[in-house]
């Protein structure tokens, strides 16, 4: 099991990167659609880099350490993607129309 960390750690940070980049290009290129895509890239960004770091070090974290090692995969998740479909229909920009 010792080897999966270091896996997820190696390739988990990279995609977190390239899903930061890809918000990060939606918003200064004003692609159509940008909002959508920008906060979809932002909030995968850092669900990724959290469980990175989560399966990573959660064995050594206080709180963590009780926890199952199933939940230093899907907490992320579950607390993450719920707080940014919300966003997806609510956000002041979303909701505004683009002008043309």
């Amino acid at each position: 099991m010792s080897a999966v960390p270091s896996i997820v750690t190696k390739n988990g940070e990279p995609l977190a990167f390239a899903a930061g980049s890809f918000g990060r290009a939606a918003r200064r290129r004003r692609w159509p659609a940008w909002v959508h895509l920008h906060l979809t890239g932002m909030g995968l960004s850092y669900i990724l880099l959290l469980t990175a770091f989560y399966v990573d070090n959660g064995k050594s974290l206080p709180l963590w350490k009780q926890l199952p090692p199933i939940s230093y995969w899907l907490l992320p998740a579950f607390v993450g993607l719920p707080i940014m479909i919300r966003t997806l229909f609510r956000h002041p920009l979303v909701r505004t129309p683009s002008p043309p």
